[in-house]
């Protein structure tokens, strides 16, 4: 056992000599790490004093290559929690949730995060009545880093009730008037060709057979000529 401890403290040692920068943590781990390359790497702490009578705050979570990934969390100074976050390839990606300063949940908000290696990504389309139904798949490029996507919810701090809800489809709200209708859908092979699903408008009966209908209503059988000759 002895010998165990002795190893992974030469390992420790090891690691640390690679690092540019780092600081020893109160239980005694490595946080802040910078590597020889002047990349961010692993678990931080990072601290923002008060600035021009915005409030400072406190933040946790890891960088990998330079860039936030996965969980980061945020407290106040006085340590109440403010926000949990997720994070990839630097960029806020899936659920995020803010909190006032009574730790009571003020707002639920959805992002997707754009692979900068590539911005193409095959997205799920919901039903704006049952996000969580898919109608449908599609390839959209994404323009900008992080955009909204998925349904972002406003909550009233003092009942927990659910003030408003909205969906987005990458930076575009959904409206009811939206259902049926498809987003642009982009080819990777040629990313000038747009196509839109056309929407399907309810066929209109002509006046001639809605007035046939209305003068034999509730008839139990209406003789018709179909133009058989019979035979």
């Amino acid at each position: 056992m002895r010998y165990l401890i002795s190893f992974l403290l030469l390992l420790s040692i090891n690691a640390q000599a690679q690092l540019k920068s780092y600081i020893i943590g109160q239980r005694g781990d490595t946080l802040n790490r910078v590597n020889a390359k002047g990349q961010k790497q692993g678990p931080w702490v990072i601290h923002v004093d008060p600035l021009r009578g915005e409030p400072g705050y406190e933040e946790e979570g890891y960088f990998k290559n330079d860039k936030k990934e996965g969980r980061w969390l945020r407290y106040s100074l006085q340590g109440d929690k403010l926000a949990v976050e997720n994070y990839k390839w630097g960029q806020k990606d899936g659920r995020s949730e803010y909190y006032n300063n009574a730790e009571d949940l003020m707002r639920v908000e959805s992002w997707l995060a754009a692979n900068p290696d590539s911005p193409y990504d095959t997205i799920p389309v919901t039903d704006v009545n049952d996000p969580t139904k898919i109608i449908r798949y599609e390839i959209i490029k994404i323009e900008e880093p992080s955009v909204k996507h998925g349904t972002w919810r406003y909550y009233d701090p003092t009942t927990g009730r659910i003030e408003k809800t909205e969906q987005y489809v990458i930076n575009r709200l959904k409206t009811k008037a939206d259902v049926e209708e498809e987003l642009a859908i982009i080819d990777p092979a040629n990313p000038n060709a747009t196509a839109k699903k056309a929407v399907e408008k309810p066929k209109v009966k002509p006046k001639e057979v809605l007035e046939f209908e209305k003068k034999n209503a509730g008839k139990k059988k209406v003789r018709t000529r179909d133009g058989n000759t019979g035979g």
